[in-house]
């Protein structure tokens, strides 16, 4: 089962409300503790009201490449506190919720956003997607994009909304960060 929080309608107000909800714990977020000495898997930032995301994230779930141990990545919502702040940490404003983000490592210069960050992904998932990503790798990452942002802009209409934003589930809490 998943974890939600927070009811919105607009993306700006999904945004702010889980921020206000996230923030009344008072829990700081540090982009370094999320990155300890050790710690290989990458973090990818998913808006958690859109349910095509979220079906992107169970795939990336199911064809992690080191699924079975942890998994290669871990998963915060765009909207959650941590997502908030690895925006902030990789130059990108805290609202901003129109691409996917992959995150690397504890800095800026190892954040990925829109096909760079669909190909990096694939490159940590089980066969065959680490072979499609190195085809993929081979077109102009502005092609990339624009395939990327047409789905993207349009990815409400494709699947729909939620009314809360998903911030973990049952089985796999250990790799969704709030």
């Amino acid at each position: 089962m998943e974890r939600t929080t927070t009811r919105g309608r607009s993306r700006a107000g999904v945004a702010r409300e889980a921020a206000s909800s996230t923030r009344a714990t008072g829990s700081e977020v540090r982009v370094e503790d999320l990155f300890p000495e050790g710690e290989r898997r990458g973090i990818i930032l998913y808006d958690g009201v859109c349910n095509l995301c979220n079906g992107a994230v169970n795939f990336a779930i199911a064809n992690d490449g080191n699924g079975g141990q942890g998994g290669s990545v871990r998963f915060a919502a765009l909207q959650s506190e941590t997502g908030r702040r690895l925006l902030r940490n990789a130059g990108r404003d805290a609202e901003d919720i129109s691409s996917i983000v992959f995150v690397e490592a504890a800095n800026s210069e190892a954040s990925y956003v829109k096909s760079e960050a669909v190909l990096r992904i694939a490159k940590r998932m089980r066969a065959p997607f680490p072979q499609l990503a190195a085809i993929g790798s081979v077109f102009p990452r502005a092609l990339g994009d624009l395939a990327y942002d047409l789905v993207a802009d349009n990815r409400y209409f494709i699947l729909g909304r939620r009314d809360e934003c998903r911030l973990g589930d049952d089985v796999h809490d250990d790799r969704f960060l709030r």
